[in-house]
């Protein structure tokens, strides 16, 4: 029978949590199966917080569900829980100074990674089958690197994003959260919409230049995956994908990230006054002082790496990277500071999927200095099935390793 979690073992959960589960339909292929969500979606007579209390006060029920969390519930699976995020999603860490700290199942010292860190704790604890967050600049991709998960950033439009709150319009995508590939393909197969251009992966290229940007433990990893993955992989080409230009590659996504911000997010912040934790705070005024300009600088600098990405992901062509380039840092401090460091290189290896758009999926490949990491492929536009089948076809080969 499904119900709501009655005990809370990873701290994942918000405190307006459901009360009663929301039951899918009793047939369908994910029949039986429970998820949970962020707390950006629209649930029919609840409130969505934002992962910010004022924000949830300031709120009213929701006249009607996402869309999104329709499909799953028609699909049969029953949503269970609201799941805590890093606030207001402006970050990659997975902490929340108002509502605590999600724990790592897989590594209890270190962050889960955010801002869907309440999902990927929920899912990794096996609190639920499977569960939905979003993605802007890697907030799907680096938990689930993290934890040791299955996830989807998906191509951008080809999840409906009606009934999510929205952060960064140009890069906001639903993404998902698993343990089991095969699962996690059948609820992408599920959500996804629109153009669907599946065909096999026969070219895979390894982005030297991104590897040579990450932590000695990270960088064996990729080595040590890649030649044991080898039989269900093409010849790995290596190539520079970005080189030197991933400074401004990185720092054009972020420009063009803080200037949507003024029009999304923004607003209710200056608003209400909002009392902002540690490191939001500081980027709240950074995304407030983005000038017209300098978003039309990056927006233009993004036509052109986005045109140059497309010319390499054609259909059948891969690009694969460490999902992330270090280990997660240690719980318990302050996000500020401290973590300047880790968001930029971390954003260097999150950009290429959000400036253009394209699908990217992280597969759970083992440990790097004893935490979980996650090995990535980038596909081409509406190449999204093919990753997931790609994800499923390594499963096996990674169970017997």
């Amino acid at each position: 029978m499904i119900a709501v979690p009655q005990h809370d073992p990873v701290h994942a959960l918000v405190p307006h949590t459901l009360e009663e589960p929301i039951l899918g339909a009793q047939t369908g292929p994910i029949a039986g199966l429970s998820f949970m969500a962020k707390d950006l979606f629209a649930i029919e007579g609840h409130k969505t917080g934002n992962g910010n209390p004022e924000s949830y006060a300031a709120a009213t029920p929701a006249a009607r569900t996402a869309p999104v969390i329709g499909e799953l519930l028609g699909a049969g699976a029953s949503l269970t829980g609201i799941t805590i995020c890093d606030e207001f999603f402006y970050s990659v860490l997975g902490t929340n100074a108002h509502y605590g700290q999600p724990v790592n199942p897989r590594a209890g010292r270190y962050v889960t990674g955010g801002s869907s860190c309440g999902s990927a704790a929920a899912t990794a604890a096996q609190m639920c089958d499977f569960a939905l967050g979003s993605d802007t600049g890697g907030s799907i991709r680096v938990p689930a690197s993290f934890c040791g998960l299955y996830g989807l950033r998906p191509s951008h439009g080809r999840i409906d994003m009606t009934g999510v709150t929205p952060m960064a319009p140009s890069f906001d995508t639903v993404g998902i959260l698993a343990q089991d590939a095969a699962l996690f393909r059948m609820v992408g197969q599920t959500l996804l919409q629109g153009d669907n251009r599946n065909v096999p992966i026969e070219r895979l290229i390894l982005a030297t230049d991104i590897v040579s940007y990450c932590e000695a433990s990270v960088d064996q990893l990729v080595w040590d995956t890649l030649e044991a993955l080898s039989p269900a992989l093409p010849e790995v080409e290596h190539a520079n994908i970005a080189g030197e230009d991933i400074v401004a590659w990185r720092t054009a996504f972020a420009t063009i990230q803080g200037f949507e911000i003024q029009s999304t997010l923004l607003p209710f912040v200056k608003e209400h006054n909002v009392e902002l934790g540690p490191g939001i705070k500081e980027r709240f005024e950074i995304a407030a002082g983005v000038t017209p300009e300098a978003a039309e600088d990056a927006r233009t600098l993004r036509r052109v790496v986005t045109a140059h990405l497309k010319s390499i992901l054609q259909p059948g062509t891969a690009i694969v990277l460490p999902t992330t380039p270090t280990q997660p840092p240690e719980r318990d401090i302050p996000d500020g500071a401290s973590f300047v460091e880790y968001r930029t290189v971390t954003l260097q290896n999150t950009c290429l999927a959000g400036l253009a758009g394209l699908p990217q999926v992280s597969v759970p490949v083992g440990e790097a200095a004893g935490c979980p990491a996650g090995l990535s492929f980038i596909g081409w536009e509406g190449g999204d099935e093919s990753l997931l089948d790609l994800a499923v076809g390594l499963s096996d080969l990674l169970k017997s390793d």
